[in-house]
């Protein structure tokens, strides 16, 4: 069925109808629009919420290793993401619906109203419809004309007084008047029949394919918008599976709490290493007491106060080698310090070979750099390379000493200075610095090679048979001719 022959006189009816549909599309443009905004504006709270929640400080805290804080923040890394596909949908919703249906809306539009305008140019000729009343009065009265003329004729033929004359007259003039009104006949029979064929095509073919034109568009118009009415549910089904992940992975990071195993890290994170205080031992004043004032009493003995829980406590000056800590928090802190140097030195280490490769490249192909714009940078290195393994060695000897501190503490007979003596009787630290001044091969035992320009760390000055002990940048250390090498100032 379709519009065209069902609704052939109901063109007002369809025009509203058309109207109304359209403004429906618009309706819910804009309702997707605003769905948009509150997905985007929602993704953005999301967003805001866990960047606050999010944890701050310094970086022992950020390294907390508590199960119940780490889970928190795998929750707030998953609603994060969860508050980006919640963004995908708003971007979706308005590429997807809205900018496709605005561009269709307007297609529409603009089709109707081409449509419309042709509508108005279907009404039947003025001049076809003036035509046909005039042929048809001009019968009427021609055919009124010949009627009186022929009873006129009978009339005179009738009367006695007439004339043979007067008869002939009346008789071709009621003749003629008769052919007038034949010749009126054909013509109205013709008007008519091209009216009706003119009246025909219009009701039958120019309405019909006017309304089918508007039918064809509104049902388009509704396929458009059932697309959108499905779309509007595919774009979040479409990411509905990663939403679930996160949702997974918010359970996931509760069920990775382990409250016995957090009690377990606040003990080994904070364990002091201390004993709880011995009895008090008691002074009996009546054996050996001399005087009313005793050695005892003006040296009374020394009680350990109590420790009452959660009592305010004046926090500690830090000191330089950890001293103001515990023993097994300043083990703890000490080893962590002699990873940190370890990691610093060998990045210095790694700079200190890369720029002595590039010295060595400039050396073969002086058109890509100066070779002296390198010293500056390398001398830089050298000494803080010195410095680190300088500290290194104080942190590994204050280490060490606590190592053999807490070992006296239970074992008074242990000689804490022999493996003390044994570790550390070689360590040294350098007394300047040299630039060699020629390249130098290390054949011998005891030397080693050196390259010409290289910074070298002195570690035993020329004692008179002209030869130097120097430590390299790469760690390497042997003995050079001191005439190769010019002191650093």
């Amino acid at each position: 069925m379709d519009w065209g022959t069902q609704l052939w006189d109901q063109y007002d009816v369809i025009d509203k109808h058309t109207q109304s549909g359209l403004d429906l599309l618009d309706r819910y443009i804009k309702f997707v629009k605003e769905r948009s905004e509150i997905e985007q504006n929602y993704a953005k709270q999301l967003r805001n919420l866990t960047k606050r929640y999010a944890k701050r400080g310094n970086k022992e805290d950020q390294d907390c290793k508590f199960s119940n804080h780490a889970s928190f923040q795998e929750i707030l890394n998953e609603l994060n993401d969860y508050a980006g596909q919640r963004e995908l949908i708003a971007e979706n919703l308005m590429t997807g619906i809205c900018v496709d249906l605005l561009k269709k809306s307007q297609d529409f539009k603009l089709e109707r109203k081409t449509v419309r305008e042709g509508g108005s140019d279907l009404c039947l000729s003025v001049i076809c419809v003036c035509l046909c009343l005039q042929t048809k009065k001009r019968y009427a009265k021609e055919w009124a004309e010949a009627e009186k003329a022929s009873q006129q004729a009978e009339k005179a033929e009738s009367e006695v007084s007439a004339t043979r004359v007067d008869v002939e007259k009346a008789k071709q003039h009621a003749h003629a008047r008769t052919h007038t009104a034949e010749e009126c006949r054909n013509d109205y029979a013709a008007e008519l029949q091209k009216y009706n064929k003119e009246q025909n095509y219009h009701y039958y073919t120019d309405i019909p394919q006017l309304l089918n034109k508007l039918q064809g568009m509104d049902e388009r118009r509704i396929r458009s918008l059932a697309d959108g009415y499905c779309k509007f549910s595919d774009i979040e089904k479409k990411v509905l599976p990663i939403i679930s992940k996160c949702l997974e992975g918010i359970s996931a990071a509760g069920t990775k709490v382990n409250e016995k195993q957090d009690s377990i890290l606040v003990i080994e994170q904070h364990k002091s290493g201390f004993e709880p205080p011995a009895d008090v031992e008691f002074e009996d004043y009546s054996q050996g007491i001399k005087s009313a004032i005793s050695e005892s009493s003006l040296n009374p003995p020394k009680v350990r106060g109590l420790i009452w829980p959660f009592s305010k406590k004046h926090k500690q000056t830090p000191a330089e080698d950890y001293s103001h800590l515990p023993p097994e928090q300043r083990k703890k802190r000490l080893q962590t310090k002699i990873d940190d140097i370890h990691k610093d030195l060998q990045k210095a280490q790694d700079q200190s070979e890369a720029l002595e490769k590039m010295k060595g490249v400039y050396e073969q192909n002086p058109q890509m750099g100066d070779p002296s714009s390198l010293e500056p940078r390398i001398l830089e290195m050298t000494q803080d390379m010195s410095r680190l393994r300088g500290e290194l060695t104080k942190y590994e000897v204050i280490a060490h000493r606590h190592i053999m501190s807490g070992r006296v503490a239970h074992d008074p007979d242990v000689n804490i200075y022999a493996e003390f003596d044994e570790e550390f009787d070689d360590i040294e630290s350098p007394i300047g610095q040299c630039t060699a001044l020629y390249s130098f091969e290390g054949n011998s035992e005891g030397t080693i090679s050196i390259k010409e320009g290289e910074l070298l760390s002195i570690m035993e000055e020329d004692k008179g048979d002209g030869w130097m002990r120097v430590l390299r940048a790469t760690g390497d250390e042997g003995y050079i001719p001191s005439s190769y090498v010019k002191l650093a100032p």
